[in-house]
């Protein structure tokens, strides 16, 4: 196989495809290196499913651990189950190729990309989603592309493609676009709080940028020249005609028209049953000489559905449930509804429902994240599950799929940027999004369940973030945008873009389409009516909770911090853990330290968690010359006692200081277990201390007050 390959310098660097050299017996490989990163992407095309009545396209994206140089983790040392970077990667990859295939096509697709080499600066993901469309551009599957994925981010006031981690650890936005060559076909943004103008300029940036990458694979495409192994199955030419006459006579219209999703799906699914009673024979040697299947027969529904629905939208206005185009389903919110739980919210849309329950904990309950470029924690995450039941539906129960992982990762970019700081606020915070019942939006419905849990569990966040999600429905002349769809409207509908923000701008953005672009004119437009929207349902949650309660709950955890010098890090630790293990133990608290001398103490109990701090903050200060301390005898000898003044710091108060007369034996005095206050009279050069009780002893005789007895 003869190589190909072809280059242009993109944000600086060079970006590199070339094909013809590594996986040769798959349908279409392509290299992609940017910088010293490089990924394979393979595309490989099998037979049609049978008996399949969707396109079986599978997208796989794996990070290997060697390419940067590193171990993984675990017992057998071995890269195992997809991490959340890959699975969002396969998600970014898959989104905006899936509608680019025929209509028609059920050949099983599977499309693998390899992160083989890691520059530790330029991420892959943007890679593989440029590297897949090229190498479905040279193989010989149907694939109407090409498809590249840029990333856009903003450093010291300046648009930047494709930044590095190090540029984008300081960006205000994170953008990543999917341009076709006829346009935009898929965004996800995680901003600042950013208005709807700086977004759109973002995009329009990214666009232009990506372009150039569209040529190249296009161009490689052409070299390559390998003709396209698929003709389109033959099918009845009489069937679209015999379901069209069967669905007015049975009044699929009308059904539709029904405000509940219940009472439509249930009017919908006694049409589709008539429709092919009337099509497929019972008999299965007589269904088997038509030549359509009942899978034919119910596309051909499905298609009627869909432009019963565009007709409606467009032609008059109206919608399924009735609503117009503008028109928000009614909202419902409630806060403190788990009595037990550290906050908690339940936000209803119409038909969707999300009950949102915040966590609070410490530092040792963040999440390690070890990816390939870097290792780090996570004291935020959101998690989103999606059950069977929210959809009235029986399904088979098993681990937290690819969408509950996006879904939960989009709500938690929207949440994201209105946190407060670890140093006002250093809890590590979980959010977990149970969606109750489902008609479309429960992304956007967890954000705002989000924010009220948040507010409920007494986070300060800077500003409360409501979702949204615009539809749109269009043909060859007009479109019009649809505000809050609903699923059906997600389902038959051309466009879903999602936008969480605040009242002061945008904190995160979702696009997916079912077309080939959406223009620029466009998106400004969507921005605009979603912020609208957005401020709409921000009143209503309000409604609720006006701010963040003053405290947090009585059963989360109490979380004080406080700074030490790092050089007072081994004196609270004590030798072998003593000191620090001594001090959970009597003061009912858990301490955590961090490396840069910032002491966490967390405790359920108020009173537990503050005498921690106290007695750490006596062991950071040291004892002081002069003042007086209440001690506790640790040791006994004949010429004294020792006594623990602060967690790990002992003295010696002599035989002769421990009282103000004659003292023959120390046990006259004390035993271990006393307290007694004491008085530093000296520190040392070798930072030993001596205590004297006689000294208390007298001050207290000399002010007249009651003379301690131990």
């Amino acid at each position: 196989m003869t190589m190909h390959s072809v280059e242009a310098e993109i944000g600086g660097r060079i970006m590199k495809f070339e094909t013809g050299k590594l996986a040769k017996l798959a349908s279409g490989a392509v290299t992609v290196s940017y910088g010293d990163t490089v990924v394979l992407c393979t595309a490989v095309m099998d037979k049609p499913r049978e008996g399949v009545d969707f396109f079986p396209l599978t997208v796989d994206y794996r990070e290997k651990m060697y390419a940067a140089g590193k171990f993984p983790g675990g017992f057998f040392k071995r890269e195992a189950r997809p991490t959340q970077k890959e699975i969002l990667t396969m998600r970014l990859t898959d989104r905006p190729l899936r509608p680019l295939f025929p209509d028609g096509f059920m050949n099983e697709v599977q499309i693998q990309c390899m992160v083989l080499s890691s520059d530790q600066e330029n991420d892959a993901d943007v890679l593989a989603m440029s590297g897949a469309s090229a190498a479905l551009m040279v193989s010989n599957i149907p694939f109407d592309g090409p498809v590249a994925g840029v990333r856009v981010g903003r450093v010291d006031g300046q648009w930047v493609i494709n930044p590095t981690i190090a540029e984008r650890a300081v960006s205000d936005i994170e953008v990543v676009l999917a341009v076709h060559r006829y346009g935009v076909n898929m965004i996800e943004v995680a901003a600042n709080e950013l208005p709807e103008k700086d977004v759109a300029d973002a995009i329009a940036f990214g666009h232009e940028h990506a372009k150039k990458i569209v040529a190249m694979i296009q161009d490689l495409g052409q070299k390559v020249g390998r003709a396209k192994d698929w003709t389109p199955p033959e099918k009845d030419p009489t069937l679209p005609e015999k379901v069209a006459k069967l669905c007015e006579q049975f009044d699929l219209k009308n059904a539709r028209r029904a405000a509940k999703k219940e009472d439509r799906k249930a009017g919908v699914k006694a049409v589709y049953d008539k429709v092919i009673a009337a099509l497929i024979p019972e008999d299965e040697a007589a269904a088997k000489k038509l030549l359509y299947t009942k899978n034919d027969v119910i596309n051909e529904l499905q298609k009627i559905e869909e432009r019963l629905f565009h007709m409606g939208v467009l032609d008059e206005g109206v919608r399924s449930d009735g609503r117009g185009v503008e028109d928000i389903r009614p909202i419902a919110c409630e806060v403190g509804v788990l009595p037990r739980t550290h906050g908690s919210a339940l936000f209803t849309r119409g038909e969707t429902q999300a009950l949102v329950v915040t966590t609070l904990g410490t530092s040792r309950d963040e999440q390690m994240v070890d990816d390939l470029i870097e290792e780090y924690s996570k004291k935020f995450m959101l998690h989103y599950n999606f059950p069977p039941f929210c959809t009235g539906e029986a399904k088979r129960i098993g681990a937290v799929s690819r969408r509950e992982i996006g879904h939960g990762n989009l709500a938690e970019r929207s949440l994201q940027a209105v946190l407060p700081t670890p140093d006002k606020f250093p809890y590590t915070i979980r959010l977990v999004s149970d969606i109750m019942e489902s008609n479309g939006s429960s992304s956007m419905a967890s954000v705002c369940g989000g924010t009220l849990a948040l507010m409920d569990a007494g986070v300060p966040i800077r500003h409360p973030v409501a979702g949204i999600s615009i539809g749109m429905v269009h043909d060859e002349n007009r479109y019009k945008l649809l505000v809050d769809i609903m699923g059906e409207e997600d389902h038959f509908g051309d466009m879903d873009f999602k936008v969480a923000g605040s009242q002061v701008g945008i904190t995160a953005v979702q696009l997916d389409l079912k077309t080939r672009e959406i223009s620029q004119a466009q998106i400004v437009e969507v921005l605009e009516l979603a912020k609208k929207a957005r401020l709409k349902i921000l009143k209503e949650m309000l409604k609720a909770l006006p701010a963040p309660r003053a405290d947090i709950s009585n059963y989360a955890p109490r979380l004080l911090s406080i700074k030490v010098h790092q050089d007072k890090i081994g004196k609270i630790i004590g030798p072998g853990g003593k000191g620090i293990k001594a001090l959970e133990a009597n003061t009912g608290a858990t301490i955590d330290i961090q490396d840069d001398g910032t002491v966490f103490i967390s405790s359920v109990n108020a009173d537990s968690a503050r005498a921690a701090y106290e007695a750490i903050e006596q062991i950071a200060e040291g004892v002081k010359l002069g003042k007086i301390y209440n001690g506790r005898v640790t040791s006994i000898k004949e010429f004294g006692a020792f006594i623990e003044v602060a967690p790990g710091l002992d003295g010696l108060c002599h035989i002769s200081e421990l009282s103000d007369g004659y003292v023959q034996k120390v046990t006259d005095v004390c035993k271990i277990g006393d307290e007694m206050r004491v008085k530093v009279i000296l520190i040392d050069d070798t930072g030993r201390v001596k205590l004297s009780r006689k000294a208390v002893l007298i001050e207290e005789k000399s002010k007249g007050e009651p003379v301690t007895s131990a």
